[in-house]
């Protein structure tokens, strides 16, 4: 059923969605484990400070946030060192992914970095930022 719902969704739609990943049921053990993760309080400090970041970033623009950059923004705040770029290329060929998609990768790469206090899109920033877009993958396999 699900195999049938996904292939009703066109490549077009997929690119306008910014995080798409597949969340597996937690087994009862961890449910049970009592291990803490990371609270809300500890999550909206990491939001605050990506947020305030992104406020500097784009001061004297209209732009508020990473998802709202342009394509000239993007080529200014995501730029990439080499490993990146071949990381990137190496995805985009093998996904057969689109500019859309390209633009949305690099977006979330720039928030993950930012909640990291990165100044710079790492390798791992990316790598993670590709991880979320899951149904692309599932789509070209």
């Amino acid at each position: 059923m699900i195999e049938r719902y996904m292939s009703k969704i066109s490549g077009p739609l997929l690119d306008r969605i910014d995080i798409h990943i597949e969340v597996p049921a937690v087994p009862f053990k961890e449910l049970s484990a009592g291990t803490p993760g990371t609270s809300s309080a500890q999550m909206r400090e990491q939001v605050v400070a990506a947020r305030q970041l992104q406020t500097e970033r784009f001061a004297g623009s209209r732009t508020r946030t990473n998802a709202k950059m342009g394509h000239r923004q993007i080529r200014t705040f995501c730029v990439l060192d080499d490993e990146g770029l071949n990381l990137l290329k190496a995805t985009m060929a093998e996904l057969g992914l689109s500019a859309r998609a390209h633009d949305k990768i690099l977006r979330v790469a720039r928030t993950i970095a930012d909640l990291d206090q990165s100044d710079s899109i790492r390798p791992f920033h990316l790598s993670e930022a590709i991880n979320y877009r899951m149904l692309d993958r599932q789509m070209w396999t």
